[in-house]
């Protein structure tokens, strides 16, 4: 994939998706015509840009300033999240110190892992939590987490211990969802704004080629260019044994590790509440019943 090409697709794009009444606003002019979306025209005359000028950002043969991209996001009704992904494939948005504090892939159960975010999930339970990166690794989980998903973590391939991967090709998953395709969309459209934000991330690159060759529900919905930044929510989940199970999500971003996310589930409803406390009373179980392990390293 290319940043550059990228920006130039993503901009005619959504010029495509645009209608000349949502761009000019209540006082703006009604055109009929039988095509939907924004002409060049249209577009340069809401950023104060030359028709010509349009055409070559589209063609990607020009790299445009910030003060010109911030009149495109503007013209196009651009959300922040859309905004913030068109200033990524720019190279303009500024980025995080490149020094970052790494997380060893493993769960943190009691397995050894004593990096302070893992602690952290670890001292989130009951509830379950997860912490993975801007590829969508998982980088620590604790014990509820895997008893809510029913996944032995641990126990995957690495390439395969990423939340997008599970969700789209795993077998034990493809029921898991019951919104299935709303939860894969908002999932496809954040790791969108990822590849914005890193374009030359090689692992990046082959997770984005092995989903899109690996599930045609993928590619379909990758081609959509959704670009979203989901910090919160509601998902409704079938556990295969406790049956249905509605949480509520929050996304929390450390300060000195941006790059990384570290989610919490909460239940959405009394069901679920009473379903989720039956999974932490097993996990305690299983956490008293294994002998203390030897911290690695």
């Amino acid at each position: 994939m290319d940043a550059a090409r990228e920006l130039a697709v993503f901009l005619r794009d959504r010029r495509e998706r645009t209608s000349p009444v949502e761009a000019a606003g209540p006082a703006g002019r009604r055109r009929s015509r039988r095509t939907p979306g924004l002409r060049r025209e249209e577009v340069a005359e809401l950023a104060g840009v030359s028709v010509d000028y349009v055409i070559r950002v589209e063609q990607g043969r020009l790299h445009p300033s910030s003060k010109v991209l911030d009149a495109l996001a503007l013209a196009l009704r651009l959300s922040p999240d859309e905004r913030a992904y068109l200033f990524d494939l720019a190279r303009l948005r500024p980025t995080a110190a490149a020094a970052r504090a790494r997380v060893d892939h493993g769960s943190v159960d009691g397995t050894g892992n004593a990096h302070p975010l893992a602690r952290l999930v670890h001292d989130l339970s009951p509830l379950p939590a997860m912490l993975f990166d801007h590829r969508f690794d998982i980088l620590a989980w604790n014990p509820e987490m895997a008893g809510l998903m029913q996944l032995d973590f641990g126990a995957l391939p690495d390439r395969q211990r990423n939340t997008l991967w599970l969700c789209v090709l795993h077998p034990a998953l493809l029921e898991f969802y019951r919104d299935r395709e709303q939860i894969l969309r908002e999932g496809i459209a954040d790791l969108r704004a990822a590849w914005g934000a890193h374009p030359d991330d090689p692992s990046l690159i082959r997770l984005v080629d092995d989903l899109t060759t690996g599930s045609a529900e993928f590619a379909r919905l990758w081609a959509m260019r959704d670009v979203r930044v989901n910090g919160r929510g509601r998902k409704r989940l079938q556990h295969g044994r406790l049956g249905p199970v509605c949480v509520e999500f929050e996304v929390l971003c450390p300060m000195q590790d941006p790059d990384q996310r570290l989610v919490i589930y909460r239940a959405g409803d009394a069901p679920s509440r009473s379903a989720l406390e039956t999974i932490a009373r097993e996990a305690s179980l299983k956490r008293n019943a294994s002998p203390a392990s030897v911290p690695a390293g």
